[in-house]
């Protein structure tokens, strides 16, 4: 079965990007979620916020 990766809709806090990643890679989303914000502290909110936007708009739902 080939794996595809979407946006979660059960693990979701804002678009659900970390939790569909996790759910991709078999990781909890709570990891993905700090592992995503202690990246993105040294570009601030521009580097880290404007990649998540775009992910919520590349990734595809279910």
């Amino acid at each position: 079965m080939e794996k595809k990766l979407y946006l979660s809709d059960t693990n979701r806090i804002i678009g659900g990007v970390c939790g569909g990643i996790g759910e991709y890679l078999g990781i909890d989303p709570t990891v993905i979620r700090l592992i995503w914000v202690i990246l993105s502290i040294p570009s601030l909110i521009f580097g880290g916020g404007l990649l998540y936007i775009i992910a919520m708009f590349i990734i595809p739902r279910k």
